[in-house]
């Protein structure tokens, strides 16, 4: 594992390992939020009704924004970062693997996620729905195989 004096004395973290740590806790949140979103949040979406289904999904829109989107644009600067400033023993293949996941997590959300919800706002559609939930399954994928790959980058960082 990296480390460097610090100013008091004491070893602190290298900063690509404090990059990485931050990219692990962005992740895992990221994931733990999708696999609830999949499995409870849009799931319910159908119960919902279609008289107060309008607001409903205004307010999802709203709402969720501030929750995912701070993350994921901390846990994509982390993945570029780390490209510059990679811990010792993580393989850079790994990183590479990494920002592929994030541009497949992207691109579904943008290409698929969001048209869907776009739909959504204008009123409750139960064909949009069901794409919205099954085309999830890809962001829900990639989100849990990063979660593997960096916490194997975090194992390789600390030598295991």
């Amino acid at each position: 594992m990296e480390w460097i004096d610090s100013p008091g004395g004491f070893p602190a973290p290298s900063l690509g390992l404090v990059v990485l740590l931050a990219q692990l806790a962005t992740t895992l949140y990221l994931t733990g939020i999708v696999w609830f979103v999949q499995v409870v949040h849009y799931p319910l979406f159908g119960a919902v009704g279609p008289a107060g289904f309008r607001t409903y999904a205004d307010a999802h829109v709203r709402r969720t924004g501030w929750v995912v989107g701070p993350p994921m644009l901390a846990e994509l600067g982390c993945a570029v970062l780390l490209l510059w400033l990679r811990p010792a023993g993580v393989p850079g293949v790994a990183l590479v693997a990494g920002l592929g996941l994030l541009g497949v997590i992207w691109a579904s959300t943008l290409g698929l996620q969001v048209p869907r919800h776009t739909r959504l706002r204008r009123g409750f559609h139960a064909d949009a729905h069901r794409q919205l939930v099954r085309t999830n399954w890809i962001r829900t994928a990639a989100w849990t195989a990063r979660s593997l790959l960096v916490l194997a980058m975090l194992a390789a960082a600390m030598g295991g």
